[in-house]
């Protein structure tokens, strides 16, 4: 019971610092897109893009693998936290100096290249801060992280707003991100320092060579999954142009509000998978199922209305400008599925140790998506990357369950048929929408009614959820 309080009280912090870094993204991305018009705004997509693909470079992995460690060893928190710093200190320095020869033999104007470098400098911010988030994750103490992400995210909405009644353009756009990630840091290390334990880099060699052969296995993940996540806005831009990365970046950037969710969920889910696997397989693989299924809940009914209504949704957001953008994001919203459902199988095998089979996974789907990217983007420009990113993760749902199923971690056909339920109560949604032919704000409310009832009557929501529901709320 006090771990399902504790997993509650976790997930309403971050869903409070959710709430508000949803809605401060949402405003902000409207307001840069429309402040910096498509060609600029595919400019910055480029740049954040680039920057992200080599920000592996920053961390190696090491986060991931503490956090995993911590949770299962809090006598050892002071030695891995602070080899983990002393480490991302060095790799600060080795990140920066790949971005800059990188930017060098693309060579690029001087303009794009400032404002990749300095995007760089945010990502080895952004480096440090998730070095603090470690500990709040493996002792469950969100409240800190939550506080930190709404504080750094409001921070750069205000900033963000500020920058749009001056002149300064994507100059002070970059820099309003740079501003606000480095006071979220400094909130952070403070909130560390008096809550759980100050941090203070260390050099052990032995033990930081122990971290990075341990990261090692997450950083090939996470690189391989930028590669085939962000490579395509960069490739855009080399076979087409920033004004078609405009296009994709604005749907590209509502994809991201979206998966906000997915990533705080990881954050509160992925420290617990790790104790239930030392404690009880059988109740790592309740919390998997559970996870696909409420998360299959969220997402499904999510595309299937931004299927129909795409179009509305970019000329709402960001004016006649991006209206080509409509049929982009009817396709990228797919991805938001699978990426859910994706997530919840990398965070089985990764409690379960089984990390190595993870890195082949992505590593085989990025070369796919890079391939696929080199074969429909010349000739269908962002449509052709929107489709090359959803085969990509239909392909890694298709690898991760073969590997689930080889650890004998594969539900039972239980789990398909709730999925199946979800997908009949969203089509069903769909539909109605479709008949009755709503403008959005209508189509929102009636949406929602229509799939709630469908789920009641499908009994999709049965009694086992119920009971979880009741013990969660303290009933």
């Amino acid at each position: 019971m006090s771990r399902v309080r504790t997993v509650f009280a976790n997930m309403s912090w971050l869903m409070f610092s959710q709430i508000i870094t949803s809605v401060c993204a949402f405003v902000w991305t409207i307001l840069t897109a429309r402040y910096l018009g498509v060609s600029d705004y595919g400019l910055l997509g480029t740049a954040t893009s680039f920057a992200t693909i080599f920000g592996v470079c920053a961390d190696l992995g090491v986060t991931t693998y503490i956090v995993r460690s911590i949770s299962t060893d809090f006598d050892s928190e002071k030695k891995y936290l602070g080899n983990a710093i002393g480490i991302k200190l060095i790799l600060a320095v080795f990140y920066l100096a790949v971005v800059s020869l990188a930017l060098f033999i693309l060579g690029w104007d001087n303009y794009t290249v400032v404002i990749c470098f300095l995007f760089a400098v945010e990502n080895v911010i952004k480096s440090f801060q998730t070095a603090m988030y470690s500990s709040f994750q493996a002792h469950e103490m969100m409240k800190y992280q939550a506080i930190t992400n709404t504080l750094l995210n409001v921070l750069t909405f205000i900033f963000i707003v500020a920058v749009t009644f001056t002149n300064y353009g994507l100059w002070g756009i970059t820099l309003a991100y740079i501003a606000a990630n480095l006071i979220g840091l400094v909130y952070a290390t403070l909130a560390l320092s008096k809550k759980i334990i100050v941090p203070k880099p260390l050099f052990d060699k032995a033990f930081c060579k122990k971290l990075v052969i341990g990261g090692l296995p997450f950083a090939l993940t996470s690189l391989f999954y930028m590669i085939y996540y962000s490579i395509d806005m960069v490739m855009i831009t080399q076979f087409a142009n920033t004004y078609a990365t405009g296009l994709y970046n604005s749907s590209y950037k509502l994809i991201n509000v979206l998966t906000l969710f997915y990533t705080i969920y990881t954050s509160v889910i992925f420290p617990v998978m790790s104790k239930l696997f030392k404690q009880d397989g059988n109740l790592l693989q309740f919390s998997f199922v559970k996870s696909i299924k409420y998360l299959s809940m969220v997402t499904i009914p999510i595309a299937i209305a931004t299927f129909f209504y795409g179009g509305d949704v970019i000329s709402l957001c960001y004016g006649n400008q991006y209206a080509e953008a409509g049929e982009v994001l009817k396709i990228l919203i797919w991805t938001v599925c699978f990426l859910f459902i994706n997530g919840a199988c990398s965070m089985i095998l990764n409690a379960s140790h089984r990390e190595t089979a993870v890195t082949k996974i992505y590593c085989l789907a990025a070369l796919f998506n890079v391939a696929l990217n080199f074969i429909l983007i010349p000739h269908f420009s962002v449509y052709g990357a929107s489709v090359a990113t959803v085969i990509s993760e239909i392909l890694i749902l298709a690898l991760e369950l073969y590997t689930i199923y080889k650890i004998n971690q594969l539900p039972d056909r239980h789990l398909l048929v709730d999925i199946l339920k979800v997908v009949l109560c969203a089509s069903v949604m769909g539909v109605v929408l479709h008949i009755l032919n709503l403008n959005l704000w209508l189509a929102i409310p009636v949406g929602v009614v229509v799939y709630l009832i469908a789920i009641i009557l499908t009994k999709t929501f049965d009694d086992q959820d119920k009971l979880i529901f009741k013990r969660i709320v303290g009933k």
